[in-house]
């Protein structure tokens, strides 16, 4: 399906064929359970978050302005809904100076497997400040180019590429004592 099919299938729906939004939810109904459960780290909890974007999405569907891509709408409405939600109901963190990595003394690279690596950046990312940890999760997780960041955001270009940077070297920091050296984060993060 593509952006001019998106299109139809709203206009659809505001034609009263309800059943239409069913074709907009499969088609992005995965996506956004991704992209909640990027923010909270609770599948279920991410399943709830998505179903509640859908439902914000079909009552205001009609504010759609069509100024981007119905997806670009529709990502910026959920992350402005899991945002708002985690700042409501905060996830549990666990700060990763309280859990040691194990490590494997036959590893040439410290220890740590590309898995454990992957493993570690992402459990990294999630202990930045929500501000630094939503810019990362829609430019590297869900692979948005800074524009398409910033509309999601809701902020500035110039702004997401301030926090991807700076998210970027505060990950440089947390991981330097976990991965085998800075090379090695540095391919990891930037």
């Amino acid at each position: 399906m593509s952006a001019a099919e998106d299109q139809i299938m709203v206009d659809r729906v505001l034609a009263g064929d309800t059943s239409a939004f069913e074709g907009l939810v499969r088609r992005w109904q995965g996506p956004l359970i991704n992209l909640a459960y990027r923010f909270c780290r609770d599948r279920g909890r991410a399943e709830e978050l998505s179903q509640e974007a859908f439902l914000r999405a079909y009552r205001s569907l009609d504010r759609w302005r069509r100024e981007s891509a119905f997806s670009t709408w529709l990502f910026a409405l959920a992350t402005n809904l899991y945002c708002s939600e985690l700042m409501r109901i905060p996830i549990n963190t666990i700060w990763l100076g309280d859990v040691a990595e194990p490590r494997d003394s036959r590893a040439i690279n410290g220890g740590l497997e590309d898995q454990d690596r992957d493993r570690a950046v992402r459990r990294s990312v999630f202990t930045l400040p929500p501000k630094y940890r939503e810019a990362l999760i829609l430019f590297y997780f869900h692979d948005m180019d800074v524009a398409s960041a910033a509309r999601s955001l809701g902020l500035p270009e110039g702004t997401v590429k301030a926090r991807l940077s700076r998210g970027r070297e505060m990950l440089r920091g947390k991981l330097s004592q976990q991965l085998a050296g800075p090379a090695s984060s540095k391919k990891e993060i930037s």
